[in-house]
């Protein structure tokens, strides 16, 4: 396995911590009212880059307005980090711009791809772990970082497959990738737990092998469940239902191992009123003070 890697971004373990140690929700268009109107108390807001890269519109207004009161995510689902082919310049370049605009606390994407040439997926498919990958994944992290001039995190997948070519473990890969470009995890509770579900894995032994240090980012999510073809259970992450149990009690023993972090919740499908994230995000902040009197 090559070693060989640019320098990390200087800077890079400040900019993991810029987020407030709170719960965050992800930021609706339905909410901005009751956002504005109300001034809940939330540790921030995280809103999905590709929404937002227009000149204009109601969204910036929106976003603009509460930029002003709230410290911000920005989480990108188009970068596709793990294409085989070279990153979208054009993409790269608004999202670049999006981020001068907004000057957002944290930036993240996922460990998956989307693209294959000119075309767009519109779905996180998974990759295979060997040296191949590893090196292409880092070369365009570092290109992304380069250019953003800041790190990002890089978002754990939830997963339904694996590859036989794979030759490394993914807590393995994710912390070569962290250790060679000096980008940060955003660790998903909820795609760890749907993923060792899936693959009949052990969460706290993935939990354990992953780089925890580099965590700068939490999220909390719900999951939909079925069987496969062989009746097995099977768990699909679709962000549109509460967040299970299992998922809260995974999030204890991250809090344990690492302390309070930023922590989102998310919702995507199925988006209840706003006072019923608010009640999951009282849950999280609820966690994360116990979890401040341990240290």
């Amino acid at each position: 396995m090559t070693t060989s890697c640019k320098p990390a971004v200087p800077g890079a373990q400040a900019a993991r911590v810029e987020l407030p140690p709170r719960a965050g929700l992800g930021l609706k268009t339905g909410h901005f009212q009751a956002v504005l109107g109300s001034r809940p108390d939330i540790g921030f807001f995280e809103v999905h880059a590709e929404n937002y890269m227009v000149a204009g519109g109601p969204f910036h207004h929106y976003l603009g307005l509460i930029r002003e009161h709230y410290p911000l995510s920005l989480h990108g689902v188009g970068l596709s980090i793990g294409t085989e082919g070279k990153l979208d310049e054009v993409h790269l370049k608004r999202l670049a711009e999006l981020i001068e605009r907004y000057q957002p606390q944290a930036f993240s994407e996922h460990l998956a791809w989307s693209s294959h040439g000119p075309v767009f997926l519109n779905d996180l498919l998974p990759l295979a772990y060997d040296a191949q990958t590893l090196d292409r994944v880092c070369d365009h992290i570092e290109h992304v970082q380069e250019t953003l001039k800041r790190p990002m995190l890089l978002e754990n997948p939830a997963t339904y497959l694996a590859f036989e070519r794979s030759t490394i473990d993914e807590p393995d890969f994710l912390g070569d990738v962290i250790r060679r470009t000096g980008c940060g995890l955003l660790l998903d509770v909820n795609n760890l737990y749907v993923s060792c579900v899936n693959h009949q894995r052990d969460p706290l032994a993935y939990l354990d092998a992953l780089p925890l240090h580099a965590v700068g980012e939490i999220h909390l999510a719900g999951f939909a469940e079925d069987a496969d073809s062989l009746g097995d259970r099977l768990l699909i992450d679709d962000h549109g239902a509460p967040i299970d149990l299992a998922v809260w009690a995974l999030y204890r023993q991250v809090l344990k191992r690492i302390g309070p972090v930023a922590t989102l919740i998310e919702r995507d499908n199925q988006v209840p009123a706003f006072s019923v994230l608010q009640e999951e995000a009282r849950q999280a902040d609820e966690l994360l003070h116990g979890a401040r009197r341990l240290i």
